[in-house]
């Protein structure tokens, strides 16, 4: 499983010029599911993405996770991320999950999410999205599992 952790001020996802999720500050990740990926990946990503340390302390240093701040978590599938681009100039989607498990395991990370953090929004699987935010920094980190 992939994420594309993103540190924001605020984002928001639309569906149709309608507002399908949005947070202040916090998180907002861009998630793809590979063919192999288990619900143990996306307990294994989760648990990054709860603690990784993205957040300024008083110092300025990046010691604070989402979970210290208390910020929001938004998360947006996005099989494109797992996309096969080491050749050629077209992206080769074999290795992203096939749409049922992508939309299986999505749906776990986020009602996983939604028990254990505090304010938890999402994209719509599968939906044409449209993907406001306020990058803070930038700061930007591709998590594996």
């Amino acid at each position: 499983m992939k994420g594309l952790l993103q540190r924001v001020r605020g984002a928001r996802v639309e569906v149709a010029g309608q507002v399908v999720g949005a947070i202040d500050q916090g998180l907002l990740v861009l998630v793809a599911v590979e063919p192999d990926d288990t619900r143990a990946s996306a307990d294994k990503l989760l648990n990054k993405l709860l603690n990784y340390r993205v957040f300024s302390d008083a110092e300025g240093k990046m010691n604070l996770s989402l979970a210290d701040v208390g910020g929001g978590l938004l998360l947006v599938s996005q099989f494109t991320l797992a996309a096969d681009t080491k050749s050629g100039l077209r992206p080769s989607f074999s290795t992203a999950a096939p749409p049922a498990l992508g939309e299986e395991l999505f749906g776990y990370l986020l009602s996983k999410a939604k028990q254990v953090h505090g304010t938890v929004a999402s994209g719509r699987f599968g939906a044409d999205m449209q993907v406001h935010l306020v990058n803070d920094g930038p700061v930007t980190f591709l998590l594996q599992t």
